[in-house]
C-alpha cells in the first residue's frame, strides 16, 4: 500500500521509528503496553499509520503465519478521533495487506461491531486473568512426567507443539519469543510434551503460551501455570485463557481474577471446517465431532501469547 491522504488524514506503514508515538497512543487509552511490548509485535508483523497535522491518531498491525493463516491487532484511534471512520480505513489497510488469509482477532465490545461489518464471525472467547496475591498448590503429575527447564535444543519441539496446538505456523514467532522469555518444559518419559513461558509485559509479566496434553482438569496446564505463579508471588502476572480452557474458577481461587472477556474473531474461514482445526476447536463444546479420546490425546493451548500475534 502507497501513503494515501483521506480528509487531511494520512496512512501509511508502521516502522519501528513510530514506536513512541504508538507506545504513547497506548498510555492514552490505559493499554498495559511498554514500548518494548510495541517493539516485539511490530518486529514481527506489518503495520500501517493514521497521522493529521497533530501526529500519530491511529494503528493497525498484522502478523501472517505459514502460507495461508494471519492474525491483526493494536488497532488504536485517538478518543478525540474517534467516530471519523479512522478505525475502518486501518482495517481495511491491513486486509488489503492479508490478502484473503484466514485472520484471526480479538474484539472488545466496542471493536466488535465494525469487525462483524468487515467480515469477522465470533468463533470463541479469551479471558484475561491478572493479580498479584497467589499462593498455588503443588499439582500432581501422572507418573513418568515432570517439569524441567527449556533448553536451546527444545525450539523446534516447541514450534511443533506450539504450531499444533494454535493451528497457526509459529516458526517465526516462537524463536522470537525465546529470546525475551524463560520457560519450564513438561516432559514424559524423556520427551517434550508441552510448556509455558514466562516473559515481561506491560505491568509486571505475562505467562504465555501454555501448551499442554488435555487432562482431566486441565491438571498438566495447571503444572506448568503454578510453576511460575510460585516462583513469582506478589509479582503481577497476567494470563490471557481461551473461554473453554476450564482454568477460570481455578486461576480466580488463586487470586488472579478476570479482569476481561474479549470475543475472538475470524474472517475469510468458509473452508477453515473442511481442514484440519486446532486443537482448542477441535475440542470445543461447538465442535459436535469432537470425542473424549481425541479431547486425551489433543495438544491445547491453555494460555495465549498476547492478544495480538494469539
Amino acid at each position: 500500500m502507497s501513503d494515501s491522504k483521506t480528509d487531511s488524514i494520512t496512512y501509511r506503514r508502521f516502522t519501528l521509528d513510530d514506536i513512541a508515538a504508538a507506545h504513547a497512543l497506548t498510555v492514552e487509552l490505559k493499554w498495559p503496553h511498554r514500548a518494548d511490548d510495541w517493539r516485539f509485535v511490530a518486529q514481527l508483523g506489518v503495520g500501517f499509520v493514521a497521522e493529521d497535522a497533530s501526529g500519530m491518531i491511529g494503528t493497525a498491525l498484522c502478523w501472517k503465519y505459514g502460507t495461508d493463516r494471519a492474525s491483526l491487532g493494536m488497532v488504536i484511534v485517538s478518543p478525540a478521533r474517534q467516530g471519523r471512520g479512522i478505525g475502518r480505513k486501518l482495517m481495511e489497510c491491513v486486509l488489503e495487506e492479508l490478502d484473503g488469509r484466514v485472520t484471526f482477532l480479538h474484539a472488545t465490545p466496542a471493536g466488535q461491531p465494525l469487525y462483524e461489518k468487515l467480515g469477522f464471525r465470533a468463533a470463541g472467547t479469551l479471558d484475561q486473568h491478572q493479580g498479584a496475591a497467589f499462593q498455588p498448590p503443588l499439582v500432581s503429575l501422572p507418573p513418568g512426567e515432570r517439569l524441567r527447564p527449556l533448553g536451546s535444543s527444545d525450539t523446534a519441539r516447541l514450534v511443533e507443539l506450539a504450531s499444533r496446538a494454535s493451528g497457526l505456523d509459529r516458526g517465526e514467532v516462537l524463536p522470537a519469543l525465546m529470546s525475551a522469555a524463560d520457560g519450564i518444559a513438561l516432559d514424559r518419559d524423556g520427551e517434550l510434551v508441552g510448556f509455558a513461558l514466562f516473559r515481561r509485559f506491560g505491568r509486571g509479566f505475562a505467562i504465555g503460551p501454555v501448551v499442554a496434553p488435555a487432562s482431566d482438569g486441565a491438571s498438566r496446564a495447571k503444572a506448568l501455570i503454578s510453576h511460575w505463579l510460585a516462583l513469582n508471588e506478589g509479582v503481577f502476572v497476567r494470563i490471557d485463557t481461551p473461554g473453554d480452557s476450564g482454568l477460570t474458577e481455578w486461576l480466580e481461587q488463586l487470586g488472579l481474577p478476570r479482569v476481561d472477556t474479549v470475543v475472538k474473531m475470524v474472517r475469510a474461514a468458509a473452508d477453515l471446517d473442511n481442514e484440519a482445526a486446532p486443537a482448542n476447536e477441535v475440542a470445543s463444546a461447538s465442535t459436535a465431532t469432537a470425542t473424549a479420546a481425541a479431547r486425551q490425546a489433543a495438544c491445547l493451548q491453555y494460555g495465549i501469547i498476547n492478544q495480538a500475534i494469539l
